[in-house]
């Protein structure tokens, strides 16, 4: 099994979002990082983390940083991965 980085993505995000936005669109306020607990017993469900941003017009907007143990790379195979990304 292989570790998640779910909190550290997650921080990188929010603290991104808090201190880059040059265009002012994202005036609004940035919630705090919220875990993935169960709702009666609190105990931890997965690493998914979640974040609430507001744009400079009152929109709310959900982030989620989940993992997706489907789409692994294996170290070996790193070079052969191709991945659909249109910043690429």
């Amino acid at each position: 099994m292989k570790l998640a980085y779910c909190d550290k993505i997650a921080d990188t995000i929010r603290k991104a979002l808090v201190k880059y936005d040059t265009d002012g669109i994202l005036n609004g306020p940035v919630g705090p990082i919220k875990s993935d607990l169960d709702p009666v017993g609190g105990w931890f469900v997965s690493p998914k983390k979640t974040m609430l941003v507001w744009d400079s017009n009152g929109k709310a907007y959900s982030v989620t940083v989940e993992e997706q143990p489907m789409m692994d790379i294996e170290f070996e195979d790193v070079d052969k991965k191709v991945v659909d990304n249109e910043f690429n």
